[in-house]
């Protein structure tokens, strides 16, 4: 097996986690205007092919929803591999620097917080979904 085809292989697991989880995967820029305008609360899961995204970020993000409160919505950009998806997603983020993986919390199609690759690396899944959570009891109903 090539490289390329690695990767590729190592792509599409990736991906498949975050839909298997119940993400919406935004691809375009088109998409992402759309899911991230939506009226309510929006998790953005910057996704990427990095070990803590693989061992600590995705992880977090399929258990973090399992709660009595959660966001209205779920998206998930791929870092790397939907650039312009992702440059689009960024320009959301106002006053974050890039980062993935990340979590970006939005309410009403603004910025609220955001969990960095700094407040992820290092850190087990159960601290990420914790801090996930914990953004979701300030800002979510109960479900």
């Amino acid at each position: 097996m090539d490289f390329d085809m690695f990767m590729r292989d190592v792509v599409d697991v990736a991906r498949k986690d975050m839909r298997e989880a119940g993400y919406e995967e935004v691809t375009n820029p088109q998409d992402v205007d759309h899911a991230l305008t939506r009226k309510g609360t929006t998790l953005v899961m910057i996704n990427s092919i990095c070990g803590c995204a693989g061992g600590v970020a995705r992880p977090a993000a399929a258990n973090a929803i399992h709660y009595d409160k959660r966001p209205d919505h779920l998206v998930t950009v791929f870092a790397g591999q939907d650039k312009e998806a992702t440059e689009k997603a960024r320009t959301y983020f106002e006053g974050y620097p890039p980062s993935s993986p990340s979590f970006a919390f939005l309410k009403d199609g603004k910025i609220v917080t955001m969990i960095e690759r700094h407040d992820i690396e290092g850190f087990t899944a159960m601290d990420v979904v914790g801090k996930l959570q914990t953004i979701f009891d300030e800002h979510c109903e109960e479900i």
